[in-house]
């Protein structure tokens, strides 16, 4: 038995961190890691995503040369391999330094191996007994895999097998159309894939608005992806090597065949096998650990943080239950999750960044709503990039001033996007941005003229 004043399971984006603050603190801390240092986002999620992106998107350009004037010897071609080996060097850098970095901490010890809980205020791991009054579960999530007729008899792959690709597939087959499905299939139609989207609602990204899924629809069809909608039944098989989707939509063939499947309905959280019945720790039907304001469990001494809690699922987010925890204990400043204005991007090309309440939220929400909006080719900036697609609005309370939420889908959207927010945490009317000078030429020196045209609802 190993005695500690805290002990935390996972090493993803609010763990070493966590740690790294305790024992700062002087508390004699445990942190347990099973598979990858540093969880979703740097292993499997945001950074090798982007840094793939990245590679997508000088394809794309290499082909467009033309439209600026430069010449290319010859077509485009794209190495996988190289792809891959620039991916893994750039995430295995951060993996290499985040567990040296903690290493080096005083007070802190690391364990790598599968934690269990054995009660509340013990966790076995390596058949190691070990004891905290202090308890941290930050074990993040994981690719759902849904009960789909004929799944199991065919070969597919997650967000995280994605990532091993050697190779670029003929035809790639992605089951949902949200976040992780959409900049997948953008990243491999431009690596030069034939892409299928299949979606069971009636339309992508369903939790925006309906004018920003259309106009993300348009600009993946744009590129040449088969986009499936309101896909209510559908089957798998797999003959003479090829993956067959049977797909009940509106219209359209009733099945495609392609060669490889990606499954992107979702992730659910890494929490089904930590004994959290043996310490009495309460979670919802859908696994996530069911956490108060300030993160805790029901269960006194036990926090979660993370993907796991259902609070964000997001780095950033992550990184704030960090930030919330260590202000409780430490700081007698009492954040809270609700404090949190909720952002986020959707990383295609052109990026969406979003912030505050959608539109149709807007509508419910019985304020007296203003509305500004901008298209995207009509800023100069944009026009100069060649990078048109899209546009921008932002949602103002007429009583208050303040802003509500924004959208910006289009060239620097998930950067531009921040000037908004920052106005919006400093709880001040949206006049003051409205008469901020911005620099020229800029995508952010529109947004005072967004705001200068607002309109009410209608």
């Amino acid at each position: 038995m190993k005695n500690y004043d805290a002990i935390i399971i996972g090493t993803g984006q609010a763990g070493p961190s966590l740690a790294a603050h305790l024992a700062t603190e002087g508390m004699q801390v445990a942190i347990i890691e099973r598979k990858l240092f540093h969880g979703t986002c740097v292993n499997t999620g945001c950074i090798p995503t982007k840094t793939m992106i990245a590679s997508a998107r000088v394809a794309h350009m290499a082909r467009r040369a033309d439209e600026f004037g430069v010449q290319l010897n010859g077509p485009v071609q794209v190495d996988m391999k190289k792809i891959k080996e620039r991916k893994d060097d750039i995430v295995g850098r951060t993996n290499h330094e985040i567990p040296e970095w903690m290493k080096d901490i005083d007070k802190l010890t690391v364990y790598k191996g599968h934690a269990q809980l054995a009660d509340a205020r013990t966790v076995i791991v390596n058949d190691e007994h070990l004891t905290a009054e202090r308890i941290f579960v930050n074990v993040g999530g994981r690719a759902a895999v849904p009960d789909i007729p004929g799944l199991k008899d065919v070969p597919y792959l997650t967000n995280s097998d994605m990532m091993e690709l050697n190779t670029v597939p003929e035809h790639l087959i992605i089951i949902g159309g949200s976040y992780i499905g959409l900049e997948f299939g953008q990243m491999f139609r431009r690596f030069g894939s034939q892409v299928t989207i299949i979606e069971m609602g009636d339309r992508l990204i369903h939790r925006d608005d309906p004018d920003v899924s259309q106009a993300v629809k348009d600009i993946l069809e744009n590129e040449g992806i088969n986009i499936r909608l309101n896909a209510e039944c559908i089957g798998f098989d797999n003959k003479n090597g090829h993956i067959n989707v049977t797909v009940d939509c509106q219209g359209g063939a009733l099945q495609v065949s392609g060669s490889h499947l990606l499954l992107a309905v979702g992730r659910v959280p890494n929490t089904h096998d930590l004994g959290l019945d043996n310490a009495g720790v309460a979670t919802n039907e859908r696994g996530f650990i069911q956490v108060d304001e300030q993160l805790r469990t029901n269960v006194q001494g036990i926090w979660a943080l993370g993907d796991c809690n259902g609070q964000g699922a997001f780095t950033h987010t992550s990184y704030n239950d960090y930030e919330i925890v260590a202000a409780n204990l430490f700081d007698n400043d009492p954040r809270k999750v609700s404090d949190r204005i909720l952002a986020y991007a959707l990383y295609i090309d052109p990026p969406l960044g979003r912030i505050g309440m959608t539109e149709t939220q807007a509508r419910q929400s019985g304020k007296n709503v203003l509305m500004g909006r901008y298209d995207m080719s009509r800023v100069g900036r944009a026009r100069e990039k060649g990078e048109t697609q899209g546009f921008m609005k932002i949602l103002i309370d007429a009583d208050t001033k303040r802003i509500l939420g924004a959208a910006i889908l289009g060239v620097g959207g998930d950067e531009v996007i921040h000037s908004i927010l920052d106005i919006m945490y400093a709880d001040q009317p949206y006049t003051v941005i409205q008469q901020a000078v911005h620099i020229h030429p800029t995508v952010s020196e529109l947004i005072p003229t967004m705001l200068d045209n607002l309109q009410p609802l209608k």
